[in-house]
């Protein structure tokens, strides 16, 4: 994406639920310098919150870990990529659309989040590399106020 920080900001926290407010506040940072409009900031954090949570609950179950968080911010957007060393997941893969003509009550549980979260962003990608799961996702600044997201 153009025009953003060639210097990435880095956040290193454990892998807990206490960390889940530093990242969502690195994220906010982000996206003020960026000048994003509330609709793009809502959605980048959305998407983060849901990728962080999984790999602190799923992930890392509960158990030591740490999560790295890059991000970069510009006119362009904002771009968030998050690094662990749980085990090898794929949110693609884990993702699960809304069930129509099912019940709420009769739906599998899990992947909703992760469905809605990776449909809020501009672009994501997936890579496990060395022993290490590395998401990113980017919000665009423009065209910012979409609705409804992406299928």
């Amino acid at each position: 994406m153009a025009e953003l920080a060639r210097t990435p900001a880095v956040l290193q926290v454990p892998a807990t639920v206490g960390a889940l407010g530093e990242i969502a506040a690195f994220v906010l940072r982000l996206a003020g310098r960026a000048g994003l409009d509330k609709g793009a900031t809502y959605r980048i954090r959305l998407a983060v919150d849901e990728l962080a949570t999984n790999i602190v609950m799923h992930g890392y179950r509960g158990g030591g870990g740490r999560i790295t968080v890059r991000g970069r911010s510009g006119p362009g957007g904002v771009q968030i990529t998050l690094v662990d060393s749980a085990p090898p997941f794929d949110p693609v893969e884990g993702r699960l659309p809304p069930a129509r003509g099912v019940a709420p009550q009769d739906r599998r549980i899990g992947g909703l989040g992760i469905h809605l979260a990776l449909t809020s962003v501009d672009e994501f990608s997936y890579v496990h590399r060395d022993g290490r799961n590395i998401s990113t996702l980017t919000v665009k600044a423009e065209g910012t106020d979409r609705c409804p997201p992406r299928p």
